[in-house]
């Protein structure tokens, strides 16, 4: 076998691959084994006919595809290794010569990784943010639990609707004299104030009684998600069923008790305090390591791949996929609800994909460039770190160590990436 190298663009190269007509000719011996069963000729029974009948009959061109894939899988995988070359999919495939007793000729297109070339990133000037606990954020969560503790009454005959109540209302939304698909709703408890309905819909119901009627006139956003629906003004006619308010409980020792497994309010508190310190930690983490990151790329040169990308969205989606149909929604249904179509939202997601894999090519350049590697006792340690966060106690080192091997060059590149980071963070200014 012979094969001839040609670079044709910055990160697309083309293989020129010459196979010996003897390998063509096993191949095709390989094709007629396996197809002999198909070939039906007169006077001889199935399976039972030979290559040089098949030849006579229909010529040995039908078994021409199935001997070239054969040559190309046999082939193609050591033209790669032989070259160093690290394919990002799968190549394009041309025949340019075939025939019984010859030379097998093909060449054979792909996309490579890209040649990174690092900048500085020793000397890092960037600081990790600091994020402080305030005595606001507790007082948010503390309401929260309020809210979700608060005891729903009916309201009693002959009040309004205030704000902060729950008016149960049935609705029917006009364009014009037109009802609209989705404008309707019978016994919906809407919270005044809460700003779940467009515009001032919810304004126009404070004063209303029970029974009472009237019509709403909204004016939908530009940017609402449906298209027959955006800009457009609205008629809705409401009628008040019941109105209820809420008893929100006092946030006191008594309280904490009861929503929590504190006895005191403070200890509730300081608990809150530790928690949110952590969340805050973790968040200042996360941002240090995107903006250390970023600034690697943004030192560096690469041309990445636009098939690179591609595929990064495409394993986006299917991540988005996977997240929605929990929740018991189709990815159609999403797109319907966010007035996206899959062009729109793939828009939306190039910027990510582009970051993240730049990321991931910077990241491995910098474990390349400083001889970065996981160590088996890393492998292990990390094993064990997830074997804890998904079994039982008794069946975690057995499950370590079948993460160790099974998933070894997983939790390899998690480790590297660790270390890289690390690498970065010590040698910022």
């Amino acid at each position: 076998m012979e094969a001839k190298m040609e670079k044709i663009e910055a990160n697309v190269v083309k293989f020129e691959v010459r196979v010996e007509a003897e390998k063509f000719t096993a191949a095709l011996n390989k094709a007629f084994n396996k197809n002999r069963n198909k070939f039906n000729i007169p006077g001889f029974r199935k399976g039972k006919v030979s290559m040089a009948m098949v030849k006579k009959f229909y010529g040995l061109e039908v078994l021409f595809d199935d001997a070239v894939n054969t040559v190309i899988s046999e082939t193609y995988p050591s033209v790669i290794d032989e070259n160093n070359i690290r394919p990002v999919d799968f190549p394009s495939i041309d025949v340019l010569e075939v025939g019984e007793g010859k030379e097998l000729v093909y060449t054979a297109t792909v996309t490579v990784y890209p040649e990174i070339e690092l900048g500085e990133y020793k000397g890092l000037d960037i600081k990790k943010p600091v994020y402080e606990v305030s005595e606001e954020e507790i007082e948010n969560q503390l309401k929260g639990m309020q809210e979700k503790s608060a005891r729903v009454e009916v309201k009693a005959e002959g009040s309004v609707v205030e704000n902060g109540d729950i008016a149960v209302i049935d609705f029917k939304g006009f364009i014009g004299d037109v009802a609209f698909e989705g404008g309707e709703g019978h016994d919906y408890p809407l919270e005044i104030g809460s700003g779940s309905f467009i515009g001032n819909f919810e304004e126009q119901l404070v004063g209303m009684k029970v029974n009472d009627s009237k019509d709403v006139v909204v004016t939908f956003p530009e940017n609402y998600g449906k298209e027959e629906l955006n800009g457009k003004e609205a008629k809705f006619e409401v009628t008040v069923k019941e109105i209820k308010v809420k008893e929100l409980p006092a946030i006191d020792d008594e309280f904490a008790s009861e929503v929590s497994e504190f006895e005191t309010l403070e200890a509730l508190k300081a608990d809150m305090r530790e928690k949110l310190t952590a969340a805050n930690e973790e968040k200042a983490k996360r941002e240090f390591e995107d903006a250390l990151v970023t600034a690697v790329i943004e030192n560096s040169k690469m041309d990445v791949p636009a098939v690179m990308i591609e595929k990064e969205i495409d394993a986006m989606v299917a991540d988005l996929e996977n997240r929605l149909k929990y929740q018991g929604l189709t990815l159609d249904q999403y797109m319907q609800f966010t007035g996206n179509d899959t062009e729109k939202m793939r828009s939306y997601m190039k910027e990510n994909a582009e970051k993240k894999v730049k990321g991931e090519l910077v990241i491995e350049a910098l474990a390349k460039a400083e001889d970065i590697k996981a160590t088996e006792e890393e492998v292990n340690e990390k094993a064990l770190e997830l074997a804890k966060m998904y079994t039982s106690e008794d069946k975690v080192e057995d499950m370590a160590k079948m993460l160790a091997t099974a998933q070894k060059a997983m939790i390899e590149k998690e480790v590297v990436v660790v270390k890289v980071i690390k690498l970065l963070e010590d040698n910022c200014k």
